[in-house]
């Protein structure tokens, strides 16, 4: 819960900081921004950056999901197994 609790965080400081940046760059250059446009500006650009910036925190979070699935497939397996098993 912690690893997929920091990547979101991560990424959605990453979105908030890249919304900012395209913002003050639209109203720098117009004088007033457009913030639907801004908006999708930096969703695109902050999902571009996140595949470079946070792919340890994403590599960590795919590993603990994927740690997490092999042992409730065991738990499975193993209960799967006493089912079987004749009286």
């Amino acid at each position: 819960m912690k690893d997929f609790v920091v990547y979101t965080a991560l990424r959605i400081g990453l979105f908030l900081l890249t919304w900012a940046a395209v913002t003050g760059a639209w109203l720098l250059v117009a004088g007033e921004a457009a913030l639907g446009l801004t908006f999708l500006i930096a969703f695109v650009l902050s999902g571009i950056g996140s595949y470079f910036v946070l792919s340890g925190p994403r590599d960590r979070l795919a590993r603990h999901v994927e740690q997490r699935a092999g042992r409730i497939s065991e738990k499975m397996e193993e209960r799967a197994a006493k089912e079987d098993v004749p009286d």
